[in-house]
């Protein structure tokens, strides 16, 4: 009997394993699926800290944002630069960019409370892969290697004359055209300059410093 009993714990003992490597695998799958579903690819570059008001503000008009401009912002967070941009400043449009789910759904939640339509939208993408050609204007809040990290980006994919706004953060040796302090905060900004004119190869510089 007692050789019994230890063949059918063993039993049960290999069925037990048997069903967690089963629940691991279901585990797996729906983590790809989220993936692929859009949910968060990996972990983030920065940690949130939301931009102050003023800042924000303060961005916005020196990007002198309209009625026609498009507005990205990259690492958007809990979404007030863009539904600012439309509240405030009446952008056409104004997307957020942001790889964190978490942050998607809060500012999904303020956009709600904001009231402004359909005008701004919240995408739950990776900012480095993300479609951003139509931006007129894009702003950021990230860090000094994550701009130049993304500078190729928006040297690639953007028209000449679209605005760049970075919170607290230059973009290296690729000098500001304007300088601001706001909300206890240094704002700078930039154009896209022309390919084949100098202005563009001291971004590109900037971009590839080797």
């Amino acid at each position: 009997m007692q050789g019994g009993s230890v063949k059918i714990k063993s039993i049960l003992y290999l069925l037990a394993l048997s069903l967690c490597f089963i629940g691991y695998g279901a585990s797996a799958q729906s983590t790809d699926q989220e993936q692929q579903s859009g949910k968060q690819l990996r972990s983030p570059d920065v940690v949130f800290v939301p931009t102050p008001y003023e800042t924000v503000d303060a961005m916005l008009k020196v990007a002198r944002v309209g009625k026609s401009d498009v507005v990205y912002d990259l690492g958007s967070g809990d979404g007030r630069i863009p539904i600012m941009a439309v509240q405030k400043y009446n952008a056409a449009r104004a997307i957020g960019i942001d790889i964190n789910p978490d942050r998607i759904k809060e500012a999904e939640a303020n956009l709600k409370a904001a009231g402004v339509g359909d005008r701004v939208r919240f995408l739950n993408a990776d900012l480095f892969e993300a479609n951003i050609s139509d931006a007129t204007v894009v702003t950021l809040y990230l860090l000094p290697s994550l701009n130049l990290k993304l500078l190729p980006k928006l040297l690639a994919d953007l028209k000449p004359g679209t605005r760049i706004v970075s919170h607290a953060f230059d973009m290296g040796s690729w000098k500001p055209q304007q300088t601001l302090e706001a909300g206890g905060s240094t704002v700078y900004f930039w154009t896209i300059p022309a390919k084949g004119t100098p202005e563009y190869a001291a971004a590109a510089g900037a971009a590839n410093p080797n």
